[in-house]
Order: structure tokens, then sequence, then C-alpha cells
């Protein structure tokens, strides 16, 4: 069991139908038929969704999303038309909304690595592969890939596993040609991201997309980029100064978070069905922190 320890009541705002709340994201339909996305401050770890929030999360991920949308523009469309808020919305919705296209969502999680960490390092020590690509031996937590891989998984409900899968498995839902431009995608994006990022000193180890398909004017339709993008929430940034291969790296997400959960000072079992605690005020804070200097890092603006 997981999922929410205590879900929140969907803000009711006029004009606007409340859809979904999710991990982080609280998602709205307005009277023109476009998306209201709105990021919380909500933190999830191990398939949960915390009972304390990490103040201005939601607002460094809307504003790094949109500094990446910009990097990206001349490689893949987006689907953000505004981040103005909303007549009649909440204060604190400001700086952490998009109005976005309304897209017929793929379903599937475009996970691109460049490094091996998480799953992909579980996979790899049982059988040499991740999602079914063979990679050579010697490989250890933390090694640069060879090459950056494409490695989707598909989607799962609040509190459920996303679930790893092959490159074929995604053809055969979607189709050889919506999977091709996946992946063709998602691996463009990574690089122009990596490279980036490289350049800021942080490493890119490995990120996840969505992408949707938006109708165009001659009745077809177009491979869009949804979602947010290349946050410490989809994403893990290594520091690039202290990369050493052969145990876990120190990263600029929600790494704070996950080792007090499962510490002794938590009093917390992840294996039983209990949901996790409050967290306190130095976790808070040093989570805080880590979503901030990634910001400005990755930015090269201070964080206001």
């Amino acid at each position: 069991m997981s999922g929410f320890v205590e879900k929140p009541e969907p803000v009711q705002v006029p004009g606007l139908t409340h859809l979904h709340t999710g991990k982080v994201r609280d998602l709205y339909r307005n009277e023109a038929g476009d998306l209201v996305m709105v990021a919380s401050d909500r933190m999830s770890a191990y398939d949960w969704v915390l009972p304390t929030e990490i103040p201005d999360k939601g607002r460094v991920l809307t504003r790094l999303s949109m500094w990446w949308f910009d990097q990206l523009a001349d490689l893949v469309p987006n689907h953000v038309l505004s981040t103005e808020v909303p007549a009649g919305a909440p204060d604190d919705w400001e700086g952490r909304t998009m109005i976005c296209t309304s897209l017929r969502m793929v379903p599937v999680e475009c996970v691109a690595r460049g490094y091996l960490a998480g799953s992909g390092l579980v996979e790899y020590n049982a059988s040499r592969t991740v999602c079914g690509i063979g990679l050579p031996e010697g490989l250890v937590d933390g090694s640069e890939l060879p090459g950056a891989i494409f490695t989707p998984a598909t989607k799962a409900a609040v509190g459920d596993h996303d679930e790893n899968v092959s490159y074929e498995e995604v053809a055969r839902q979607v189709g050889t040609e919506t999977a091709v431009a996946l992946r063709r995608t998602t691996l463009d994006v990574y690089g122009r991201a990596r490279d980036i990022a490289r350049e800021r000193g942080i490493i890119l180890a490995d990120t996840k997309f969505e992408f949707g398909y938006a109708p165009t004017a001659d009745g077809g339709e177009e491979l869009i980029i949804a979602d947010e993008v290349l946050t410490p929430d989809s994403s893990r940034f290594w520091p690039a100064a202290s990369w050493e291969p052969g145990h876990a790296q120190p990263s600029y997400d929600k790494q704070f978070v996950r080792d007090w959960l499962t510490s002794p000072a938590s009093g917390w079992d992840r294996k039983s069905e209990q949901p996790p605690p409050p967290l306190p005020q130095e976790i808070v804070d040093a989570t805080r922190a880590k979503y901030i200097e990634a910001y400005e890092l990755l930015t090269g603006t201070p964080w206001q």
C-alpha cells in the first residue's frame, strides 16, 4: 500500500474544472479547453506523497522547466501557452502555473540514461542489460555508459511503480512510427541537456520525459514535449567535480529525504504498510537548498 499520506482537497476556482491531483501537480481544464497545471510543494518518495512540503519547490520546478523549454525549442515544441495565473485563483499559484495545450498523451515514460544508477543499475547487476539493451561487463554504480540509451517505462498510477519495458514493447503498444519518434526525440533532448548541464558543472545522469500529440493545421499531428522537463524531480543531477563511479553519487534532488526516511532516525519501516512520518525541519531546509542550488547552477541566475 502507498499513495498520499493525506490527499489534499482540490482548490476550487471559478471557470476551472478540477481533473486530477497527482504526486506534485494539480490539473484543471479552463473554459477554452486548455489544461491548467499547478505545481505544488508536495514531495514524494518511495511511492508515497509525504505529509511535509518543501517550500518553493513548485516554483523551482516551474521556472526551471520554462528555462529548459527555451533551450530545447529548436529540437521539439512544448505544450506551454502561458504562465498567467487564471482569474480568481489563489495568490500562491503565482510562479507555479502553466496553461498548456491539451494533447493526446502517449502513455510511455520516455527515459534517457547516460550513466548507470537506480533501476537501471539493479537490472544491469542481474542481467547486464537495461530494458533489454545489452551493456558491457565491468560497469558499476555511477559508470558512464558507452552511449546514451532509451529505456522507456509504462506510466503507473499514484502509489504504483512505473515498470521498465523494452523498446519493442513500446512499439507494440503505440506503433512503430511513434516509438521511433519517441526514441529519437528523447535522445536528442537528453544530448542537448547533458551538454548544457556539463558546461555548468553538472552531470545529467538520466531523465524522463512525457510526450503527446497536438493537431496541426493540415489535419496531421505533431509530437510535443509535455509536463515538466529536466528538473530535480524528473532527473538525476550530480556534481561533476565529485563524480566517482563505484558508489551512489551526491545529487541535486530528494536524496536527503530518501536517506532520512530509511535511517533509524525516522523510525519508519519502508516495507510496512504504514505511511512515512513528517520530515524534520533540517531535512526540509537541506532539500529546498539543493533544489534552488540546481536551479541557480543550471540557469546562471539567482533564485528570488
